[in-house]
């Protein structure tokens, strides 16, 4: 099971981090990544991280301005976001690969087989 939480209402320009809890397994050997969803909108890719956290992809609209990492020892995936813009807002969602055991991140949603239950940010212009 994955928690998402971190996410709220701020101004653009500012930083946020979200967290995202795994409990019941250990998911230390598994890709994790952050996608968000806007209203109307897809699922789109955000951020990938390995199992080691040595490898790392992000999407053009977020590079630069997010980082992910991850604390295996918490068994915890974290996205530092800064300079948000109002087009960041969205429901964010972690997720894992259990297929894909200490390979490389996928940034394709359908490749992630477990998914938290999202969390809300919205920034404000």
């Amino acid at each position: 099971q994955l928690q998402a939480s971190g996410g709220g209402l701020v101004q653009a320009g500012d930083s946020l981090r979200l967290s995202c809890a795994a409990s019941g397994r250990s998911v230390s050997n598994y890709p994790m990544a952050w996608f968000r969803q806007a209203p109307g909108k897809e699922r789109e890719f955000v951020a990938a991280i390995n199992w080691s956290g040595g490898i790392t992809y992000y999407a053009d609209s977020v590079k630069g301005r997010f980082t992910i990492s991850r604390d295996n020892a918490k068994n915890t995936m974290y996205l530092q976001m800064s300079s948000l813009k109002p087009e960041d807002t969205a429901v964010y969602y972690c997720a894992y690969d259990i297929s894909s055991r200490l390979r490389r991140p996928s940034t394709t949603k359908n490749d992630y087989d477990y998914w938290g239950q999202g969390t809300q940010v919205t920034v404000s212009s």
